[in-house]
């Protein structure tokens, strides 16, 4: 096996769940995703003008699912369009409730300002379209210029605001999962069929069972779940309802929370159990221990994101973005209400309504309310918002047909390539101003969330560099963890190349995978006692393989310490209590493996090697001089 230099300096204690961001995972495949979408994208504009008939043909044929005289006959292409998106919302479901568990959104007024912006932009995209096409029966298509595409969005985002915060990405996120939220409320509201009573009364009973399953009973049981859920997506359908909106139910109901370390030492003690007696029953009970450590949200995260991203969702655009282009085509859509009004409802009415909202959000709240990032990141995001595709897709199939369902398909293809000159020219203009100007214009003054649950201490942390610093780097590590011991080079590296940050080392001995490690840590402390913590901390680290009794005596023998009062501190756990306190604060921060760092109270996610550390870190101290400017 290759070991690849981003996995040499991002792993972490073998045990130990590395606790992602709860972003992070979501915007690598939605970002990959762009790739493939715009792929299948290409592919069916060239099929349908290659071939109209069998691109036609193909998704025009009917499969049906028949129990017993009963079942569901769609067309191949509904099966893609209300089927398999079902699972496209189930995953943004997924991913709005991590975002409210364990995202900034935990605190919830930080969801307001997003949560309006994202409905801003939405009105004012909508009303754009309208001012088009009012009067005509084309009208009725304003939902069709509502909703972001998620992964285009991203992809902007990543191609030309590479500066820019991860706080602006969060800050996207939020914007595009609640316009995809809402336009399936609108979706379900506006855009289905006349509605049937009774099969919508038996999906809100099967809706029901689930909840006291779920929430009464504390039963986690996919399978059984799959089932009932199968059976209300059939069950809206008969209703009339657009039978997505069971997928999003489903994901809304499956919390995230951090792997705790008691449930992560009890899967290791059943591993261990397994490994002396490698029966059955223990891999049975090993196996369950070990998936259940996990939360249900980020294991559902793990299986369906991927598909959704690299196949549901090209799919989709492989069934429904095939449109035959030609000269009279062209023409007509140059001058069609219904291409405009999408076009310029996405590329200047996102941006102006959702920095409008926010603007306006934060002077009647006095400032209380404000976005997490700078003014000028605000309007990248609004510009890279400005790009529609597969709600919008979805709902031009729901509501035009012929030559109306064309021209609107014209309009939203269209938005990626407007949108992306856009979201170029606004970063491109806030490359151009000074550094005090654009560090303030991309971050802003809103404070951050803090991550670490004991602040730093003078009196009683261990400190490396000025106390005054701005930057503040905080490590929980141990000494046996090889992990930590790889990664002391480039602290050391960061402390010389950058002299206003202070380094804080924190104990997180893992006795159950390091047996040493317990006593390594309070060899360090009985050194504290005799003014020695640093040196005996780097001596430690320096040999990671000698960690027992008459190893840690000879260390203080060569340090000059008091040898007879450390052997007897050792000996008496006197640091035992200071260590436990360092645990502590881990527990409560949501640490769980070694090493974890943070950087101005902020969880530092992903791999610790200089280039990264650096770059957090000077990130840290623009906001730390902006805050103070």
């Amino acid at each position: 096996m290759v070991t690849t230099r981003a996995d040499f300096w991002s792993g972490t204690t073998a045990w130990a769940r590395r606790v992602e961001t709860p972003l992070r995972e979501f915007l690598r495949n939605e970002i990959g995703g762009a790739a493939v979408l715009l792929a299948a994208t290409v592919t069916a504009l060239v099929w349908v003008n290659v071939d109209a008939s069998s691109y036609d043909g193909l998704w025009e044929v009917v499969v049906a699912i028949d129990l017993g005289g009963e079942g569901v006959e769609l067309t191949l292409r509904e099966w893609v369009n209300s089927g398999l998106m079902t699972f496209f919302f189930f995953v943004l479901g997924l991913e709005a409730r991590r975002e409210f568990d364990l995202g900034d959104f935990r605190e919830r007024r930080r969801f307001v300002l997003p949560l309006l912006a994202s409905v801003g932009g939405m009105g004012a995209a909508a009303a754009i379209y309208l001012a088009f096409n009012l009067g005509s029966s084309a009208a009725e298509g304003w939902g069709i210029a509502m909703s972001t595409d998620t992964a285009f969005a991203l992809g902007l985002l990543t191609l030309f605001g590479r500066r820019a915060p991860d706080r602006l990405r969060a800050f996207v996120l939020t914007v595009v999962i609640a316009d995809d939220l809402l336009a399936l409320v609108v979706i379900a509201l506006v855009y289905s069929e006349s509605i049937v009573v009774m099969p919508l009364i038996w999906a809100a009973g099967l809706f029901a069972v689930v909840l006291v399953l779920l929430l009464g009973f504390r039963l986690r049981r996919g399978p059984l779940y799959f089932v009932l859920g199968t059976a209300m997506w059939v069950a809206a359908l008969e209703s009339g309802i657009e039978p997505l909106v069971v997928g999003l139910a489903f994901g809304l109901l499956v919390s995230a929370t951090p792997a705790a370390r008691s449930d992560l030492e009890k899967a290791g003690e059943r591993f261990r159990e397994f490994r002396e007696q490698p029966t059955p029953e223990l891999q049975r009970v090993a196996r369950e221990r070990i998936r259940t450590a996990i939360s249900s949200n980020e294991r559902l995260q793990l299986v369906y994101h991927p598909w959704t991203s690299y196949v549901i969702v090209p799919l989709f655009a492989l069934a429904n973005a095939g449109i035959a282009i030609d000269g009279d085509f062209l023409e007509r859509a140059a001058g069609s209400p219904v291409t405009l009004g999408v076009l310029v409802g996405y590329v200047a009415g996102k941006p102006l309504g959702i920095v409008g909202t926010g603007l306006l959000v934060t002077w009647l709240s006095r400032g209380r309310l404000r976005p997490t990032v700078g003014w000028g990141a605000v309007a990248g995001a609004g510009a890279s918002a400005g790009v529609g595709f597969t709600v919008s897709l979805l709902v031009a199939t729901l509501v035009f047909d012929g030559a109306q369902l064309e021209e609107a398909k014209a309009g939203v293809l269209a938005t990626p390539v407007a949108a992306a000159a856009v979201t170029w020219l606004v970063f491109g203009a806030i490359g151009l101003l000074s550094q005090r100007r654009r560090i303030a214009s991309l971050l802003g003054g809103a404070e951050p969330l803090i991550d670490l649950e004991f602040p730093v201490d003078p009196e009683s942390d261990h400190i490396r560099g000025p106390l005054d610093a701005p930057v503040t780097v905080v490590e929980y590590g141990e000494f046996e963890c090889p992990y930590c011991g790889r990664a002391e080079p480039e602290v050391r590296e960061l402390l010389r190349d950058f002299a206003d940050v202070r380094y804080v080392w924190r104990h997180l001995p893992l006795p159950d995978v390091h047996p040493h490690a317990q006593l390594a840590a309070e060899a360090s402390e009985a050194a504290a006692d005799q003014g020695a913590f640093w040196d005996m901390h780097d001596l430690l680290l320096e040999r990671q393989d000698k960690l027992q009794m008459p190893d840690l005596v000879s260390y203080a023998e060569r340090l000059g310490l008091d040898v007879v009062r450390f052997t007897e501190d050792l000996q008496g756990h006197v640091g035992a209590n200071r260590i436990a306190q360092d645990v502590e604060g881990a527990d409560l921060s949501g640490v769980s493996g070694t090493p974890t760092f943070f950087i101005n109270g902020r969880r530092q996610h992903g791999a610790y090697d200089i280039d990264t550390l650096s770059r957090a870190v000077r990130a840290a101290g623009a906001r730390a001089r902006l805050a103070a400017s």
